[in-house]
């Protein structure tokens, strides 16, 4: 490729990081003079949160200690962050609830889906192309309430829906490719076969509008330390639709989600509304630093970060396509709009080699074994500089590290 087409390239990326509207959110985060393409595994943290914390250890814990739970609002957090994430994914107030790991969420929402699907009805499916603690998680419900499992592929779910059907299963984005699955589409399909509607949002939160309550999604789940940048194991969350939350039997009753939890009474009474998702004693220190990282939400549309995601990785692969040699990478992420997430996945046959001398050169993705880039772009701090710089070392490192054979 000509110096003048390099050069033209990185023009653009300036000019369009100069109109970007939230190019001003980059500063909110505590970021190096790398490229952070990694955002999907892991947020950058923002540089408030540490001193927040900070108030939470010395002040709340070490001034206040029990009395916190009532002075400090730590009782009532997992609903109040709650409420926080209920914008970026669609839903009104009073159906999220924050707490413990996506993987026991994902427990609590499958079993509740069969539970609530009743009677007749023997069959979970499941993504079959899903994150594998989803499946694992899923096959154990099954065992549990003595359903059968059915993996199938989201664009299968359509035809293998049937009268046994109870609940399905489904990431809305796939973690390997990036493929944003039918949301709308396949919720409808899960509805008009009676069945229960659940779905896997970590991949798709704060990196796109999901709509949960306009899609009639049923129940859904999703982590915390993606897109929303709330740190390392932050809590993850559960939605439970309102018309759902008088039947949602939780499979996990802990004492946190009983009517009178200080009753201390041997008999379970379920409490009214999202309570019903909680367990046991939240996790206050990782709830409140998610609570704090939130704060660089506020004021940012939902649609505007997708607008500018989908302009990123179109970008990010006109790059690729200029500066990459042909035959060396292969795109498994879908070019259409309609069918992409926030990430980019690049099929190499050199993957680890190539992400290692990448990381080393200050170009952070991640590897998917075998042979898969992956590039997440996370709109509120990752500009377009970032993804021409991005596809300029990623050639420069093929250029170095000899071929073994065609990409896929």
């Amino acid at each position: 490729m000509s110096e003048t087409s390099r050069d033209a390239l990185r023009e653009r990326a300036l000019k369009l990081d100069a109109t970007d509207p939230l190019a001003g959110r980059r500063e909110l985060f505590a970021l190096d003079d790398g490229v952070y393409l990694d955002g999907n595994s892991l947020g950058a943290l923002p540089v408030h949160v540490p001193a927040r914390v900070q108030d939470v250890l010395t002040r709340q814990w070490g001034e206040l200690r029990i009395r916190s739970w009532d002075e400090s609002g730590w009782w009532t957090a997992p609903e109040r962050i709650g409420d926080r994430i209920a914008p970026l994914v669609g839903a009104a107030a009073g159906q999220i609830v924050v707490g413990d790991s996506t993987s026991v969420n994902v427990f609590k929402a499958v079993v509740a889906a069969a539970r609530i699907a009743g009677e007749g009805r023997d069959e979970i499916l499941v993504d079959a192309t899903t994150f594998p603690t989803d499946g694992y998680i899923a096959a154990s419900a099954a065992r549990l309430t003595g359903h059968r499992l059915v993996p199938v592929a989201p664009a299968d779910v359509p035809a293998a829906l049937g009268p046994r059907t109870a609940a399905v299963l489904l990431n809305q984005v796939d973690y390997r490719s990036g493929r944003l699955h039918d949301l709308p589409g396949l919720t409808a399909a899960v509805h008009a076969a009676g069945a229960v509607a659940v779905w896997d949002l970590c991949h798709s939160a704060g990196a796109l509008p999901v709509g949960l309550d306009e899609h009639g999604v049923d129940l859904a789940v999703g982590c915390t330390y993606k897109y929303l940048n709330g740190g390392p194991g932050s809590p993850a969350y559960l939605y439970v639709a309102e018309r759902h939350q008088a039947a949602f039997d939780s499979p996990l009753p802990g004492w946190n989600s009983h009517a009178d939890p200080f009753g201390m009474t041997p008999g379970y009474a379920p409490a009214d509304g999202s309570v019903r998702g909680r367990v046991g004693t939240p996790d206050i220190v990782s709830m409140l630093t998610l609570e704090a990282a939130l704060d660089v939400w506020d004021g940012v549309a939902v649609d505007t970060v997708r607008a500018k995601s989908l302009a990123l990785t179109d970008f990010f692969l006109e790059c690729v396509e200029a500066y990459v040699p042909a035959g060396r990478v292969a795109s498994v992420t879908p070019a259409a709009h309609a069918e992409r997430g926030s990430q980019v996945a690049l099929r190499c046959d050199e993957a680890e080699a190539v992400m290692r001398r990448l990381i080393e050169r200050g170009v952070v993705g991640d590897l998917r074994r075998p042979d898969v880039l992956r590039f997440g772009f996370t709109p509120l701090y990752v500009g377009f500089a970032d993804a021409e710089r991005a596809a300029r070392v990623l050639a420069e490192v093929l250029a170095e590290i000899p071929p073994s054979g065609p990409a896929a």
